[in-house]
């Protein structure tokens, strides 16, 4: 006879405290799993990377432009960025500034693909900024265009007793001066317009180079757009573009000014004229300035005002 190290009652005993344990691990699997379940779904479900919707709105200065060129290189260094949508609502600024945004786009178009979405005004400097995109979307009533430049001339020459180191010290140019700097500019731009989109423009430089605005559904047909759509459908199109077939938006806001008058400039909606028209005030302007800008200057009795226009 062999005696077994249990008795009947300390085998059933074992065996309960056996069943028991794998009870007890069942359910913890159960709720690990449940646990791990939630996360595990989230991981399944990211999206395959971002889209930056980056706003160009209001007047271009060079403490905006800044703003918009720090969210253009925020967005080319973000890994989970795929592609960039300008959101543009600007009858321009200065020339320096609108060439500045123009380079920055430049830029990150030749990283990522760039579209543009015409909110409401893409005019003078911000359609420079607007053209190195791959697709320009606008609305029906929206406006594109004035592809030109303007400067504004102080007339009242050196301050009375005045000392200045030399003859252009005080910042005075002649006509023919200001004439050269604002048609070299023209050429620039107009160059711009024709290097980026000049297989879909159906005008000539020189009716590009008269500056003239279109309305949206106008800009398509003449190629300074490309189709009808808002934000949505240029974010679909960027998406499409750079291969994201889930995605999520990022909203970069537009850089808001501090202290507009401290470049002496403003802007205002002119009361008498179309919406689209905008009246700049200067203030306190004494030196030659080079605009990119469309609408209205109201400028002091000391200053004139000199336009490039279709001297190609």
């Amino acid at each position: 006879m062999v005696e077994t190290p249990f008795g009947d009652d300390d085998t059933a005993s074992a065996r309960g405290v056996v069943r028991v344990t794998t009870l007890v691990l069942v359910v913890v699997g159960l709720v690990v799993g449940v646990a791990l379940a939630p996360q595990a779904w989230s991981f399944a479900t990211q999206p395959d990377g971002n889209i930056a919707v980056v706003e160009i709105q209001g007047s271009i200065t060079g403490e905006t432009a800044s703003g918009v060129v720090e969210n253009l290189r925020e967005a080319r260094q973000n890994d989970s960025i795929e592609a960039v949508v300008l959101d543009v609502d600007s009858p321009g600024g200065t020339a320096a500034a609108s060439e500045q945004l123009y380079l920055a786009v430049k830029r990150t178009a030749a990283e990522m693909p760039v579209v543009t979405s015409v909110t409401g005004t893409a005019a003078s400097g911000s359609y420079y900024a607007a053209i190195p995109s791959e697709q320009i979307y606008v609305t029906p009533a929206s406006v594109v265009g004035s592809v030109g430049v303007r400067a504004t001339v102080p007339t009242s020459g050196s301050v009375e007793g005045e000392v200045v180191t030399g003859p252009d010290k005080n910042g005075g140019a002649t006509e023919a001066e200001v004439y050269e700097r604002v048609e070299t500019l023209r050429r620039a731009f107009v160059g711009a317009v024709f290097a980026e989109r000049g297989d879909r423009i159906d005008l000539t430089r020189e009716e590009v180079s008269h500056a003239k605005v279109y309305s949206g559904a106008a800009g398509v047909e003449n190629g300074l757009a490309d189709e009808v759509g808002g934000v949505d459908t240029a974010v679909a199109a960027a998406a499409d573009e750079a291969g994201l077939d889930d995605y999520r938006v990022t909203r970069m806001d537009a850089p808001q000014p501090s202290l507009l008058s401290q470049i002496g400039l403003s802007a205002e909606e002119a009361p008498d004229q179309p919406s689209t028209e905008q009246v700049f005030d200067y203030r306190g302007v004494d030196t030659v300035q080079y605009l990119m800008l469309h609408g209205t200057i109201r400028t002091t009795e000391t200053e004139t005002e000199v336009t490039a226009n279709a001297n190609a």
